[in-house]
């Protein structure tokens, strides 16, 4: 049971550990309930139901639980599955433990701690640095630690830091192509305009929306803590700059219809948009395209309107050390 999920082919029968992400009971059309598992190694998730589920099930196969789980990878309406034959619990001497069967971002959260913190220094505005130095302490374990998401995009440990560490690079290339954007309102709405998820979501381990997430969310919870963190530093939360500050977290989905209450008024506000949706989007590409086979098309992306991508047989030279 060495392989991990995307490491065997389709229609390859198996038998490996994996990690319930999520387990969902749902009722079938005959009435009778059945499991909708997400499961996850360090390869991937991928989605099973577990049909004519007893109560005893439902207690036992619970997120955040190890599992030995038998089945066959399929597609099905070019989504990648599981059909599940069999199921139980790791056993006493297995490799049970939760961590071994997460994916992680791939810089170590000191590094990306090191990288936030020397763009901290190019925030000249006292009070946007001090509101971000505020809210960065107050959260930052959680910040490099969390997901971005819960499923979409850097859905991995240490996914909200890296996503924010990745648009950060960007956005020094904009700056220095661009020398008219105002550094300081950049790089703070870049840090701040996510950091809301660490209220939103309940943790890297089976990640939930947290009631507060569910009925607030990140967008709305980000605005509150920049109020907070101005009655806390004695800041002027009326002065032009947090206006501005407030103004881009607040925008940065783009359209009201997408989760922002307002659209981009302001230059570093429509940039922070676009840097945000493309490094989500060229996420969740990538790790689509990681388990495609060249010369085929992905599985169906959600967060892109459900658009598959090819995988070219084409590479490039220096790929091949040519």
């Amino acid at each position: 049971m060495a392989k991990k999920i995307y490491e065997h082919e389709i229609d390859d029968n198996f038998e490996i550990y994996v990690l319930i992400k999520s387990a969902d009971i749902r009722l079938a059309k005959n009435g009778k309930k059945f499991i909708a598992f997400t499961f996850q190694d360090r390869s991937g998730q991928i989605d099973g139901k577990y049909w004519d589920a007893k109560e005893e099930d439902i207690q036992q196969f619970q997120a955040g639980q190890v599992v030995a789980v038998t089945g066959k990878r399929e597609l099905y309406q070019n989504n990648p599955q599981l059909r599940i034959t069999k199921l139980r619990l790791a056993r006493e001497g297995e490799p049970s433990r939760p961590e071994l069967y997460m994916e992680r971002a791939p810089l170590k959260s000191e590094e990306m701690v090191e990288e936030v913190s020397q763009i901290l220094f190019e925030i000249t505005s006292a009070p946007i640095n001090r509101i971000v130095r505020h809210i960065l302490k107050k959260y930052q374990r959680e910040f490099f630690e969390y997901p971005a998401a819960k499923r979409h995009h850097h859905a991995i440990v240490g996914g909200l830091g890296f996503h924010t560490v990745s648009i950060l690079r960007m956005a020094k290339t904009v700056i220095q192509h661009y020398p008219s954007v105002n550094k300081s309102l950049l790089y703070g709405g870049v840090i701040l305009h996510d950091i809301g998820k660490t209220i939103e979501l309940s943790g890297s381990m089976s990640t939930e929306y947290t009631l507060k997430g569910n009925l607030i969310g990140h967008i709305v919870l980000i605005d509150e803590e920049i109020t907070k963190a101005c009655l806390s530093l004695n800041i002027d939360e009326d002065s032009e700059e947090v206006i501005l500050l407030k103004h881009i977290v607040l925008a940065h989905h783009g359209k009201q219809e997408f989760g922002s209450p307002v659209t981009p008024h302001l230059l570093e506000a429509e940039i922070i948009h676009h840097l945000d949706n493309l490094d989500a989007s060229i996420n969740m590409i990538d790790t689509a395209l990681l388990r495609t086979t060249p010369g085929t098309f992905s599985e169906r992306i959600f967060g892109l309107e459900n658009r598959s991508f090819y995988k070219p047989l084409f590479v490039q030279p220096s790929e091949e050390g040519q």
